[in-house]
């Protein structure tokens, strides 16, 4: 699992979903999008489910508590406890927990999220830098969070107090569009004290650590649409991953990842668990093939020859882009190559 230097999809002849105990399922873009389920995800979901598969969603979105996610899940079809989520304030609050003594305080720049989960680990949330706190934790505190709760964060920090962020996300997806995230936040402390806080969320170790622990996961699969946070997290865990094409990244960015971003299979939505993923063959000479498809790099360009389903297609591409970028990042011209496919 969790191969380095990755140069082609994988392949696998068993359902994803029998082929992993675990799925460690992102939200945004993967189980929803602006609320509201995505296209296939609530019936994938409960033929995984109803085959064996623990399903566990990850989220670095600190500002809910793992109970009000999983009663969101569940109305819209995805039954779910909240044991069966973890948070980025979980992982933020066991990294500080093991820093700081038992019972200590900490500043609390954020949600509900950050109060739950430090209260679950015996420390206790106050709201001022005059409050005597052993640490300053930051998370996403919904678009309205105060200018001040920034300045108390920054008056912490300059003292000396522990820095901890429960993620650095600069951006957040919302009904309105795109949003600045919790890691816009933490940019206005950093700038204001100099200070690097410790972080937490994915796709960082202390987020994986957190997820494992809480799933006890021994074949875990990670499913998500980001490849700087889901992809890298699995990465960095040394777990496959499961890229799917209803969020953020598109063929395009797909096609230029560095290997740090290079997902173990990809599909288009979350029915991917429930089907095995095909085979890319072939070698830089004779061009990768995939399905009917045969990609090949000639020139500064891509050239895709055969026919088939715009999936396979890109699964060829990706094994050309990637076999013909090495360690670093393919910037050759994909237009032609991906019009044909529909992208």
């Amino acid at each position: 699992m969790g191969q380095r230097g990755r140069n082609r999809p994988g392949g696998s002849a068993r359902a994803l979903s029998e082929a992993y105990d675990t799925a460690l399922l992102d939200l945004d873009g993967v189980v929803y999008a602006g609320g509201e389920a995505i296209a296939y995800a609530v019936e994938s979901l409960g033929t995984a489910r109803d085959g064996g598969m623990h399903l566990a969603y990850v989220t670095n979105n600190a500002l809910r508590t793992p109970a009000a996610v999983a009663a969101h899940l569940s109305e819209l079809g995805v039954p779910a406890e909240p044991s069966d989520v973890i948070t980025s304030a979980q992982a933020v609050a066991r990294l500080i927990a093991d820093q700081v003594p038992p019972g200590s305080r900490v500043l609390v720049i954020g949600g509900e999220g950050l109060r739950v989960a430090l209260r679950e680990r015996g420390l206790e949330p106050v709201e001022s830098a005059d409050d005597d706190p052993a640490a300053v934790v930051q998370g996403y505190g919904g678009p309205e969070l105060p200018w001040g709760r920034f300045a108390e964060a920054a008056y912490a920090v300059a003292r000396g107090v522990p820095w901890f962020a429960s993620n650095t996300d600069l951006t957040i997806p919302s009904p309105r569009g795109i949003a600045p995230g919790n890691g816009a936040a933490v940019e206005v402390v950093r700038i204001a004290t100099g200070a690097e806080p410790q972080v937490a969320g994915k796709p960082l170790p202390p987020m994986h650590r957190e997820t494992i622990l809480r799933t006890g996961a021994e074949r875990p699969l990670v499913v998500g649409d980001r490849l700087d946070t889901d992809i890298e997290g699995a990465f960095n865990g040394g777990v496959d991953s499961l890229l799917v094409l209803t969020g953020v990244t598109d063929a395009a960015r797909l096609l230029a990842a560095v290997p740090e971003h290079r997902p173990t299979y990809v599909d288009a939505d979350l029915r991917g668990l429930l089907t095995g993923q095909p085979e890319v063959t072939g070698s830089v000479e004779a061009g990768f093939g995939c399905g009917g498809w045969t990609a090949s790099v000639r020139g500064d360009a891509f050239v895709l020859d055969g026919e088939g389903g715009a999936l396979d297609g890109l699964r060829a591409l990706c094994a050309a882009a990637w076999t013909h970028a090495g360690d670093g990042s393919c910037a050759l011209e994909a237009g032609k190559a991906l019009a044909r496919l529909g992208w």
